[in-house]
């Protein structure tokens, strides 16, 4: 490269830093610039919250255990690494999900859409709505539609269409692993903006969904599987990642405390770490959590839309059993529990069925999930007090009485991010005033437009992009 050189500084070394570091390279070169990066994580490792273990023969994600195919920007990734051949999709045998109620696990209806009903036969056979419940949703195909695009919560959405009950029992629990929110509380537009649309453009949510499943073709390229892994786990990715930006400095245990303008062209900011290093950058992009962001652009700008973000802790349970031990559904994926049943546990996945690559044929894993909005408190009680509770809920819901081979606990604290009500017009006004204030300074990450994988990868993708096109003009 004979371009100018750009010194490129990115705080985070989580999938959303990682990724900003690739998408970098590879927009800027296309561009004609030099790209001088160096990637900085605090931690000692990088990848964030992605860790994969191996262990006896079992493939076992501490952290995310898989992604949306639907949202592609992981599946390009993938592919621009050339691991996309790693990729695989659930056991189409273990199609069935199952909801608690009153300590007995229901089949989960076919056809539900955050328990917006698509096929009717089965909703209005389901024993997990009252019949009561199941008038109040049918209302939703005469109430009148909402026609403002004005924020609101989704809960207040799912109740205002299908009533409180269908919230609670199936809503609720079916987010319960992605958000671990109060849905009472969680933005519309930055979470699902997508029901709304359904609702202005179709009048309700029923006949909106049915027909907009009716006019989606069917994605061949994701083998039909809603989520996708790697056979290795996801670090798989992580790793290709790390090895793939060879080129770039990458630093643990690398924690910046402060941002400064330096007010000249040779370079925009001066970053101070917590060594007392300083580095120099024509860029930053922080990917970080809002809380360590806003830390630091807090001198700079009005930062209260990072502030209005909660984090909520949680904790999964990954449990290895002899399969000759317990008795589970082989045709089943898991179960959801919804937050009126008081359970300890939110959701357990049954993952050697639903990933039969993940153990070996004569054993079982299954991932328990502990924590969410308002019920936290078990996340933090020790290894046993915490294995107890769980097993306890096994017990009782499962029969499971014989004692697991291990148990791997994984703790996340302040790790799933609550979108308020008002969070992306709250964010626009942030990064207005960041552009006009901070020029050059980049903010993003799953606390800001999204919190899954691809969301990440999607966000450092335009981010890169965008930075390249406008410094080459």
């Amino acid at each position: 490269m004979t371009g100018p050189s750009r010194r490129i500084v990115i705080i985070g070394g989580g999938l959303s830093g990682l990724s900003t570091a690739f998408y970098i390279r590879k927009f800027y070169k296309e561009a004609g610039m030099k790209p001088d990066i160096v990637l900085l994580e605090k931690d000692k490792t990088l990848g964030g919250k992605i860790e994969t273990l191996h262990r006896d023969g079992f493939v076992i994600e501490k952290g995310p255990d898989s992604f949306l195919a639907s949202k592609t920007e992981m599946i390009e990734l993938a592919k621009e690494l050339e691991l996309d051949h790693e990729l695989v999709s659930t056991n189409p045998k273990a199609e069935k999900t199952y909801i608690l109620q009153r300590d007995k696990l229901h089949l989960m209806p076919p056809g539900l859409v955050l328990g917006i009903p698509t096929e009717l036969k089965p909703f209005l056979s389901s024993a997990l709505v009252s019949f009561g419940g199941k008038i109040r949703a049918l209302m939703d195909l005469i109430l009148p539609p909402k026609r403002s695009n004005d924020d609101e919560s989704l809960g207040q959405l799912i109740e205002r269409r299908l009533g409180t009950e269908v919230m609670e029992n199936l809503t609720e629990p079916l987010l319960a692993g992605m958000y671990a929110g109060d849905l009472r509380k969680v933005s519309l537009q930055a979470t699902f903006p997508q029901f709304g649309e359904v609702e202005r453009q179709y009048g309700g949510l029923i006949r909106g969904i049915i027909k907009e499943r009716n006019s989606t073709k069917t994605n061949t390229s994701t083998k039909n599987s809603t989520f996708l892994t790697f056979r290795k786990g996801l670090q798989s990715l992580v790793h290709g990642l790390i090895h793939e930006l060879h080129d770039v400095e990458q630093r643990t245990e690398a924690a910046v405390v402060s941002i400064h303008a330096t007010g000249t062209k040779a370079s925009r900011y001066d970053l101070e770490l917590e060594s007392g290093e300083r580095l120099l950058a024509d860029e930053i992009y922080i990917t970080t959590p809002n809380s360590f962001a806003a830390e630091l652009l807090r001198p700079h700008v009005d930062v209260s839309a990072l502030d209005a973000v909660n984090y909520v802790s949680v904790a999964n349970l990954v449990m290895a059993f002899n399969k000759k031990d317990i008795v589970i559904d082989d045709a089943g994926a898991g179960f959801l529990v919804p937050r009126k049943e008081g359970r300890n546990i939110t959701a357990c996945t049954w993952t050697s069925t639903k990933w039969p690559h993940t153990s070996p044929d004569d054993k079982v894993l299954m991932r328990c999930h502990v924590g969410r909005s308002g019920d936290e408190q078990n996340v933090q009680l020790p290894d046993e007090a915490l294995t107890e509770l769980v097993s306890k809920d096994l017990r009782e819901i499962m029969g499971i009485t014989a004692k697991p081979i291990f148990t791997e606990i994984t703790r996340s604290e302040h790790s799933m991010p609550q979108y308020p009500v008002g969070h992306l017009d709250n964010l626009s006004k942030f990064h207005r005033e960041l552009e006009t204030k901070l020029p050059g300074v980049y903010v993003f990450g799953a606390g800001y437009d999204g919190v899954a994988m691809p969301d990440c990868v999607k966000q450092a993708k335009l981010t890169a992009q965008s930075a390249a096109k406008r410094i080459s003009i």
